[in-house]
Parts: structure tokens; C-alpha cells; sequence
């Protein structure tokens, strides 16, 4: 049993777990600046990347393709900041704008250069490969400590080990910069703290996340990691500290509860087949995020600021009585 685990789940556990987390560390901070769906712009923005790295290298390879993506990535998020910008509009739309263009343009380069017949999986570019990714060596726990085994392992737990860790070690290091200009981004300016920058450097960041997990989860995960887990951990407290630690508590178990109902809920219920694991990590994100909102000790605190806001909007601005401070 030991081996069976370690041989087949283990690997594909991991890298949910890790893809999980480095996406739900920028999510938080995404989700309070209300730039959450950026994560949806990343994803629908990879096309034109893979089309043009099959262009350059006439093969279909992870590498070339990862590269080609995150090149997307980085240029659509440049456009977004710059359309923001310069045209003084709303991030929904400039975000819109962006994602839709580039990804007719990628159709159009795809059609225009007769690369059409090329196999492009479009189900594993939105469910990923996880199934897939088996430590074909292990043969039980020892192994975790043979580094000729370990050497096979597959080469996306290493990828996203690293962007993870990379991630979390940027946000300590930036920390005290993030929640300043998070919160009051006029505030950070006058301390002197880019604050420009720094949305610029957590967009990127989440753009890395989503490029690196996006070959192992697919684009389905990553947009559900990056907005269930943060948006149940704001409803669970009120310190970003703490946000941060639930986030990655329900992105962890997101990813072991959803790859556990994928291969073994279905039996439970009588189905002879398992569903997707990456669908299943959604899923279980989900329901985080549904149970959150009906039991979670801060759920009646945001509504109420919610209608506080409401409340300030809508309040006559020719009233005589003066408006408390705020």
C-alpha cells in the first residue's frame, strides 16, 4: 500500500499542494486590491506564448512552451498597467481588453500559419497532467532518501518547489512594503515606498505563478487557487497575518481532499471511474469557500462594512449634521 501511494500519489499530491499555495500568496493580496481576476487575464493570455514558442522552436516541449507563456504573461500584464494608466479607466476593463485581444490574436496566428493541425491539448491545457505525473522509481518511503530515485522524480515538483518558495520569500521580504500599499497606497507614497512597483512586482509574481502551474494543474486550478482559498481566509479574520496562514491552510487541503475525492469518491457512490483530480481540487476549493461564507466568524463583519459603504454613498451631501470621521 505504502509503495502504491508513494509510486502514484505522492508526486501528484505535492505539486497540487505547492501550485496551491503559490498561487493563494499573491491571491491574498490580489483579492484586497480587487485585481482577483487577473488570474483569469493570465490564463486566457498563454495562447499567443505557446503558438509563438512553437513558431521559434518547431517543437512541442515544456520548456519552449512554459517560456512562450510566461512571456504572454509579462506582456499582458504590461498592457493591462499601461491601458489603466494612460486611458484612466477601471482594472476590470482594462484587464477585458487585454485578455480578449490576445487571445483572438493567438487564434489568428494559429490559423494564419497553418499550425492548426498541431496536437494543442485543450483539455490538459485546462485540467493540466496530474494524473500523469508518476515517480515511476519509488518503490515505497525509502526512496525519499535513494538520490538516484529521487533524481526521476518528475521534473514539475522541482518547478513548482521552487516558485513557491521563491513566492514566499519574496513576500517576507516585502512584507511591511505589500501591507502598506495594499491598504492606503497614498500613505505609502508619502513613506517613500513605491508603491507603483510593488503592484507591479505582485501582478508578475502571480503571473510566474500561474505560468509554472499552469502545465502541471491547468488554467482551471489556477484560476480557483487564486481566489477561493484568500476569499475564504478573509471571512475567517480580520488580520492579514492570519489571511495569509488560513489561505494556505484551505489551499493545502484544497489540493490532498480534492485529489483523494477524485480517485475514491466516485466508488463511494458506486461510479467504477474517477473524475479529474485538478476539476476535484476546484471543486473542494469551492466548497471552502461556500462553507466559509455561511459559518465563518467574520462573515456578518464584511457584510456590514459592506452596507456601511452603501450607507456613506448614499448619504446626502448637502446634510447640515457633520459626518463622523473615518
Amino acid at each position: 500500500m505504502g509503495t502504491e501511494f508513494v509510486q502514484f500519489s505522492l508526486t501528484p499530491i505535492l505539486i497540487g499542494i505547492f501550485s496551491a499555495i503559490a498561487c493563494a500568496l499573491p491571491g491574498n493580496f490580489l483579492i484586497l486590491r480587487r485585481q482577483a481576476m487577473i488570474s483569469d487575464a493570465i490564463s486566457h493570455v498563454v495562447l499567443p506564448g505557446i503558438v509563438v514558442a512553437f513558431l521559434l522552436t518547431g517543437v512541442i516541449a515544456t520548456i519552449p512552451m512554459l517560456l512562450g507563456a510566461a512571456g504572454a504573461a509579462v506582456v499582458a500584464v504590461i498592457l493591462i498597467e499601461a491601458i489603466k494608466r494612460l486611458g484612466n479607466i477601471e482594472p476590470g476593463a482594462a484587464m477585458g481588453v487585454v485578455f480578449t485581444s490576445m487571445f483572438a490574436a493567438g487564434v489568428l496566428v494559429l490559423e494564419q500559419t497553418d499550425t492548426s493541425n498541431v496536437h494543442i491539448d485543450v483539455q490538459h491545457a485546462l485540467m493540466g497532467n496530474l494524473e500523469s505525473l508518476i515517480w515511476f522509481r519509488a518503490e515505497g518511503w525509502q526512496s525519499l532518501l535513494d538520490p538516484a530515485k529521487l533524481a526521476s522524480l518528475p521534473d514539475e515538483l522541482a518547478r513548482m518547489a521552487i516558485v513557491c518558495a521563491m513566492i514566499f520569500v519574496a513576500m517576507l521580504v516585502f512584507w511591511r512594503w505589500l501591507k502598506i500599499a495594499t491598504f492606503d497606497e497614498g500613505f505609502a507614497q508619502a513613506l517613500g515606498i513605491p508603491a507603483s512597483a510593488i503592484g507591479f512586482g505582485l501582478v508578475i509574481a502571480a503571473a510566474i505563478a500561474a505560468v509554472a502551474a499552469f502545465d502541471a494543474v491547468g488554467s482551471i486550478v489556477v484560476i480557483a487557487m487564486f481566489i477561493c482559498p484568500p476569499a475564504a481566509a478573509r471571512l475567517m479574520t480580520n488580520r492579514l497575518e492570519h489571511q495569509v496562514i488560513w489561505s494556505i491552510i484551505f489551499a493545502t487541503g484544497s489540493a490532498i481532499f480534492g485529489y483523494v475525492f477524485a480517485g475514491y469518491g466516485p466508488m463511494w457512490f458506486g461510479a467504477r471511474n474517477a473524475v479529474s483530480a485538478a476539476g476535484m481540487m476546484a471543486t473542494v476549493s469551492g466548497v471552502f469557500l461556500v462553507l466559509t461564507c455561511l459559518f465563518g466568524p467574520h462573515r456578518a463583519r464584511v457584510g456590514m462594512k459592506a452596507q456601511d459603504d452603501a450607507a456613506h454613498l448614499l448619504r446626502p451631501r448637502c446634510s447640515l449634521t457633520p459626518e463622523p470621521f473615518r
